[in-house]
């Protein structure tokens, strides 16, 4: 019994995704909230935008209110689109973003490129 005490404690991610834009964070937390305490919500929005991308983070108090979230919100429609709901799988670590190039580069090819006279 130990084990699922331990597993009780521990704060569960959950993926929130098909979000219609228009879905705030209060809309998320009252959705989560029947199921138990929420930790906290993350809209993800565009860098450089600012606008929601369509998907969010909960974090939920423990395993078992995430999962009666999952079952109870996986599917069901707020905003107008069927929200998927799941366990959010760890981050991949991703390379770091160079600001330089994107690796396609113009640059003197080489040949006459003068647009002189063709004959």
């Amino acid at each position: 019994m130990q084990h699922k005490d331990l597993q009780e404690g521990i704060i569960m991610k959950l993926y929130v995704g098909n979000m219609s834009y228009s879905t705030s964070e209060s809309e998320l937390n009252d959705a989560f909230a029947q199921f138990g305490t929420v930790d906290s919500v993350n809209v993800i929005t565009d860098r450089d935008t600012n606008r929601p991308k369509g998907f969010a983070f909960v974090e939920m108090g423990n395993n078992a209110e995430a999962q009666a979230a999952i079952e109870g919100l996986n599917g069901k429609s707020i905003g107008g689109r069927a929200l998927v709901v799941n366990e959010a799988k760890p981050r991949e670590d991703r390379p770091a973003r160079s600001g330089g190039s994107s690796g396609f580069g113009g640059g003197n090819r080489g040949g006459n490129r003068g647009g002189g006279s063709r004959w």
